[in-house]
């Protein structure tokens, strides 16, 4: 009867014991030891071996052990799951995650669905389930307690905000925990973080249900719909939200099928629209200020030293043959008037020249820039070259002094104090195009097969140009050109051929259908076949050639004392280069002594010299082009028109 009741007695202890400690199921993972998972629970291996005999033979995977957890839950808390971004690091494993932020293999594996399928690799981003204890209220509360750190190892071109916004962090709360990079970040610095504690971004709260609700962290739209207007066109498009057509096209691929009116595409929302601006027009002499002193420096290609250096031709001989020479000089001649025209203002202004020393590929301006102090120049004009006008530009960059390339109409690198003075050829057949669209006119087009450049050019971004075939010996015909005419509308014909014969026989078909259409010859750049003799001006002047010109005949008042003064200076009357000498750099003068800054008469500020225009326009690149150059026509006189 004794032996019964202590075997009584056992029980009741064995069961009392069992009561205050929770029983819970285990199931044993690939490669799993008894020995880990005694660690894990915080138990001895013999207290499982106790509860699972059949564990002494050995663990499988997949078998379910009885365990008797000692943990114990804080019983006036309740436990709050975020999860917090890990990058996983080499030699960490599945169980030394879960040691290390006690949570349990099960938790590990909800977090990252596939994780138990691929396991874990060098570098891949997992999230850890992390519990803060919070107070239990109807009221939301913020966690009380303090995350788990994580470690992030410092890699090449990262900052601290960039790793701060990575864990939900601020570069304050960074610098706290890590004093030692207070004074800058360094690589392969193993970094202590506690994420989530970016207050201003995420607040974490508990119901009454113990539903965990995350405040959404407000992220800003990356893109901005934008719903096109009556007329506008892909070229109009780009300037307006300043972007390539290639870029709007990518990032829209309807509009490779043509921009059509009340579509929506969409644009970067950091993109500030730009909206058409009318330019002052008021001419800069009126609002000279010359109260402070500027500096004006004009790199030219005169190349003294080769011209020492040729033992073989005089002087005057290198004069007659070097085309390149006498360009620069007639230019330098015209920036001399300029100079004169200056001082007659009182126009407070120092100015410097230098010989750039040019060839294509290489120029003497890093030199004289560092031995000249030209750093603190207001502007600089030249080089000539367009590659050493980009080095030019590069190396005033940082000073933010503006370079202005007077005579290439290349484009290459583009740089935010780089002004290209020469309309670009692509700017201006864009230019062309759009002025005919706001015309509401029907376009049309006239293409030599062998011209494929601008039969891709309008394919691509002109899709609105009816393009009129040819016949079998490569001209155009009455029937292919009125299928293409519209009545009631001015049709523009576009023609673009180097052969005289396409030309000829274009103007015989156009002619007689003046009858029955309006129509008007169109080219969209300079061609020097229309000079020809063959072709007849009195046929051009009745269809009304419409061309493109970067420069007019001027007979105001200053153009005409202009030439009169060069002529009688040097007894002949100014070239283009001249001109285009006199026009770019007393332009960057009278913009120089303007109360308003140099950039800001450029951004603002239309101007029109002796034969030039400046009109320039930021673009998606960042630098500045001119798009001003004049429209002009034949009119029935046989005189020039500009047209309006």
């Amino acid at each position: 009867m004794k032996q019964f009741l202590l075997f009584f007695a056992l029980i009741l202890f064995s069961c009392s014991s069992l009561a205050q400690d929770k029983i819970i199921k285990h199931k044993v993972a690939k490669g799993e030891t008894i020995t880990q998972i005694a660690d894990k629970y915080k138990i001895t291996t013999s207290e499982i071996y106790k509860l699972n005999p059949d564990s002494r033979s050995g663990l499988k995977p997949d078998m379910v052990l009885l365990i008797q957890s000692k943990l114990k839950a804080a019983p006036s808390k309740k436990e709050a799951t975020t999860l917090v971004p890990h990058v996983v690091e080499s030699g960490e494993t599945v169980y030394g995650l879960t040691k290390k932020y006690n949570i349990t293999e099960e938790e590990l594996m909800k977090a990252n669905p596939g994780l138990s399928k691929d396991g874990l690799k060098i570098g891949q981003s997992i999230n850890l389930p992390s519990k803060s204890p919070v107070k239990e209220s109807k009221k939301d509360k913020k966690a009380d307690k303090k995350q788990e750190p994580v470690y992030h190892t410092v890699e090449s071109k990262e900052t601290k905000y960039s790793i701060a916004k990575k864990y939900n962090t601020t570069v304050s709360q960074i610098d706290n925990d890590n004093p030692e990079v207070k004074d800058g970040l360094q690589i392969g610095f193993r970094l202590k973080i506690f994420p989530g504690t970016n207050k201003a971004d995420q607040e974490v709260t508990v119901e009454e249900d113990q539903t965990v609700k995350i405040k959404p962290i407000i992220v800003k739209p990356e893109y901005t719909d934008y719903q096109v207007k009556p007329k506008e066109t892909l070229y109009s498009l780009s300037r307006k939200l300043g972007m390539t057509q290639e870029a709007l096209i990518k990032l829209n691929p309807e509009l490779g099928d043509g921009v059509k009116e009340g579509m929506t595409i969409k644009y970067p929302a950091s993109v500030k629209i730009n909206e058409t601006v009318t330019k002052d027009g008021t001419a800069l002499s009126k609002n000279i200020k010359t109260d402070v002193r500027k500096q004006l420096v004009l790199l030219l290609p005169f190349n003294i030293s080769k011209i020492e250096g040729d033992t073989v031709n005089s002087t005057q001989a290198r004069l007659k043959k070097d085309k390149f020479l006498n360009m620069t000089l007639d230019f330098y001649s015209g920036a001399l008037m300029a100079v004169d025209s200056a001082k007659t203002l009182n126009l407070n202004i120092d100015v410097r020249i230098y010989d750039s020393q040019e060839t294509k590929s290489a120029s003497a301006a890093a030199t004289l820039i560092s031995q000249n102090d030209i750093s603190k120049a207001d502007v600089v004009i030249g080089p000539f070259y367009q590659a050493n006008v980009e080095k030019t530009a590069d190396l005033l960059n940082k000073g933010h002094v503006p370079v202005i390339s007077p005579l290439s109409k290349e484009t290459g690198k583009q740089f935010p104090n780089l002004l290209q003075s020469m309309p670009s050829s692509e700017l201006i057949k864009n230019e062309m195009i759009e002025f005919l669209r706001l015309k509401n006119g029907n376009i049309t087009a006239i293409v030599d097969p062998k011209r494929l450049s601008t039969k891709q050019f309008l394919s691509q971004y002109h899709k609105d140009v009816k393009l009129i075939g040819l016949n079998e010996k490569g001209l155009v015909s009455a029937d292919s050109v009125a299928k293409k005419f519209v009545k009631g509308k001015t049709n523009y014909v576009i023609i673009d051929t180097e052969k005289t014969g396409l030309i000829l026989s274009t103007m015989n078909v156009l002619i007689p259908m003046m009858a029955d259409y309006q129509l008007q010859l169109v080219i969209l750049e300079k061609n020097d076949t229309f000079d020809f003799e063959e072709i007849s001006l009195a046929k051009l002047a009745k269809l009304h050639l419409m061309y493109p010109s970067l420069t007019k005949d001027n007979d105001t008042p200053e153009a005409l004392l202009f030439e009169k003064d060069y002529k009688e200076k040097n007894k002949i009357f100014p070239n283009q280069y001249a001109t285009r000498g006199f026009d770019v750099v007393f332009d960057a003068m009278l913009r120089l002594s303007q109360e308003k800054s140099f950039m800001e008469t450029i951004e603002g500020t239309a101007t029109e010299q002796v034969e030039n225009k400046f009109d320039y326009e930021k673009m998606p690149s960042g630098n500045y082009v001119n798009k001003g150059f004049y429209i002009l026509y034949y009119d029935t006189d046989l005189s020039v028109k500009e047209a309006n």
